[in-house]
C-alpha cells in the first residue's frame, strides 16, 4: 500500500503530564489507539496494588503505552535527522523502519491483564504471548489495521516485541537496558507516585543515543546522564516497585484468587459466587475474547460480591483486599528460614489458615545486569561509543555503575496477619501463642529467641 495515504493531513495531539504533548501524524497509529483492545488498557492500572500505597498512582497502561510510543517517535526523529542511512548495511537509521517501531512501541503492553503478574501466576497466562496473539490473530481489530500496511506487517510488529525482528536497532528501542519502555515508566511512575527517584535527564539521553550496526549505543560524553538513569531505576525498584506493603497486598490478592479457584473446582454452586467471566480461567480453557473482557473493574466487582460469600476465607480475603488491610511482613535470612514452619504452626493454632494467611516473597533484582550470554535471558548491555568509533561497556568506565553492577539488592519477607502482633481480646488460652510468635520478631526481622 502507499503509506502516504495513511499520513494525517494535520497531526493530532494528546495532552500528557510527562511530555506535554504526544504527537500522532499517522492514521495507522490513530486507528490502533481507537481499537477496543487498546482502549481496554484505560481500565488496567499500570502499577496494580501500588496505588494502595501511593494514592496518586492511578495511572493506566493506556497512558504508559502512549508514552512509550512518544519516546520511540522522538528517537526515530533524532536518528533520521542525525544518522540517516546512506547505503544499505551502513549501520545507520533506515526510516522505513519507523512504522514498525512505532506500532511495536504502542502495542508492547496490549496483552496485559488486570493485576497482571498475580493473575498470570494463578491462571498460568502470559501477557507477552497474549500480546503477540492480539497482534497476529485475524479476529482482532488491531490485526485488521496492521494488515492495511502489508499481510506480513502484524508478524513484523510481533517479532519486535519477541526480540526476533531482523533489525536490532528497532528491538533495542523497545526492549534493552535503556529503552523507550523503561524510560517512560520510570518517569511516569515517579510523577504519579509523587516521588523523585525516577527522574532523569531524558532529553540528554535521547541526544546521545545513536544507531550502529549492532543496535543502539550512547556517546561517551553522555555517560553521566546514563549513570543517572541507572541510579533512578535502582531507586524506583527499591522504593516503589518492591515496597513491602504493595507486596503484602499482592499476597492477599494471590490467595484470594487461589481460594476462588479452589472453591470453583470444588463445585461450589452458590449463586452469590458465580464468577462467569472468570470461569474460563478456572477451567484453564480461555479464549482471546474471554481474556479481553477482563479488566481491573471486572475483578474488583467479583471481589465486592465475594465479601458476602459464606466461605469465611474467601469473604475475609476479599474484604482485606478491598479495604486495604495488608498482611504484616518481616525479613528473614538463610539462617532464620528454618523457623518459618514453626511460625506458620503458631499462626494456624491462632485460628488462621496458614495456606491463605502467610506468604514468602523476595525482591532480589540485579541493579545493572552486564551482558552475560550464559543467563537464560541475557540483557543487552549498555555500550558507549568513543570518539574513534570503538565501543566500551558502561560498567568498564563508570565507577558508579561498576559499584552496583551485578550486585543483588532486596530482601526476603515472611507475610502474616497483623493480628499476630496484637494483644488478644483477653482470651488467655491464646496468650502463649502470641507471646511465642512475637518473641521471634525483633526490629522487623525474624530472630531465634533461644
Amino acid at each position: 500500500m502507499n503509506m502516504d495515504d495513511e499520513h494525517l493531513p494535520k497531526e493530532k495531539v494528546l495532552r500528557d503530564p510527562i511530555y506535554n504533548y504526544i504527537y500522532v501524524d499517522n492514521r495507522i497509529i490513530l486507528d490502533l489507539i481507537d481499537t477496543p483492545e487498546f482502549q481496554r488498557l484505560r481500565r488496567i492500572k499500570q502499577l496494580g496494588t501500588t496505588s494502595l500505597i501511593f494514592h496518586g498512582a492511578e495511572h493506566s497502561r493506556f497512558g504508559h503505552s502512549l508514552g512509550v510510543y512518544e519516546i520511540t517517535r522522538r528517537i526515530c526523529n533524532l536518528f533520521q535527522r542525525n544518522y540517516p542511512s546512506k547505503n544499505p548495511g551502513d549501520g545507520l537509521w533506515d526510516d522505513h523502519e519507523r512504522l514498525v517501531a512505532l506500532c511495536a512501541a504502542l502495542l508492547h503492553d496490549v496483552g496485559h491483564g488486570p493485576f497482571s503478574h498475580t493473575f498470570e501466576h494463578i491462571f498460568h497466562t502470559n501477557h507477552e504471548q497474549i500480546t503477540t496473539q492480539i497482534i497476529t490473530s485475524p479476529e482482532t481489530n488491531i490485526n485488521k489495521i496492521l494488515r492495511r500496511v502489508s499481510p506480513d506487517f502484524p508478524k513484523q510488529v510481533a517479532n519486535v516485541i519477541t526480540h526476533t525482528y531482523s533489525n536490532p536497532q528497532v528491538v533495542q528501542m523497545i526492549s534493552s537496558q535503556i529503552d523507550a519502555d523503561r524510560m517512560d515508566y520510570l518517569q511516569r511512575d515517579a510523577y504519579y507516585t509523587g516521588t523523585n527517584y525516577g527522574k532523569f535527564d531524558l532529553e540528554r539521553i535521547l541526544r546521545v543515543m545513536r544507531p550502529y550496526e549492532g543496535g543502539i549505543t550512547f556517546e561517551i560524553s553522555g555517560m553521566h546522564a546514563v549513570e543517572d538513569y541507572i541510579l533512578s531505576r535502582f531507586q524506583m525498584y527499591m522504593q516503589i516497585y518492591f515496597h513491602p506493603v504493595s507486596r503484602a497486598m499482592e499476597a492477599i490478592l494471590e490467595h484470594l484468587l487461589e481460594r476462588a479457584d479452589k472453591l470453583y473446582k470444588g463445585n461450589v454452586t452458590d449463586i452469590d459466587f458465580a464468577p462467569q467471566m472468570l470461569t474460563p480461567f478456572f477451567n484453564g480453557s480461555f479464549t482471546l475474547q474471554d481474556y479481553l473482557t477482563l479488566d481491573d473493574g471486572v475483578l474488583t466487582t467479583y471481589f465486592a460480591s465475594w465479601r458476602k460469600f459464606p466461605d469465611n476465607i474467601l469473604s475475609d480475603l476479599a474484604s482485606r483486599f478491598l479495604d486495604r488491610k495488608p498482611l504484616k511482613s518481616v525479613i528473614y535470612s538463610a539462617e532464620t528460614e528454618p523457623l518459618l514452619p514453626k511460625l506458620r504452626d503458631l499462626i494456624q493454632t491462632a485460628g488462621f489458615n496458614s495456606s491463605y494467611y502467610t506468604a514468602v516473597n523476595d525482591s532480589y533484582k540485579l541493579t545493572y545486569d552486564t551482558y552475560n550470554p550464559q543467563v537464560a535471558k541475557p540483557q543487552t548491555q549498555i555500550e558507549l561509543i568513543q570518539p574513534n568509533g570503538e565501543l566500551v561497556e558502561l560498567s568498564q568506565i563508570s565507577t558508579l555503575v561498576a559499584a552496583i553492577s551485578g550486585k543483588v539488592s532486596g530482601d526476603q519477607r515472611f507475610f502474616f496477619p497483623k493480628e499476630m502482633l496484637e494483644q488478644h481480646q483477653n482470651i488467655e488460652i491464646f496468650d502463649p501463642i502470641y507471646e511465642d510468635f512475637q518473641a521471634h520478631i525483633h526490629n522487623n526481622q525474624i530472630i531465634n529467641p533461644n
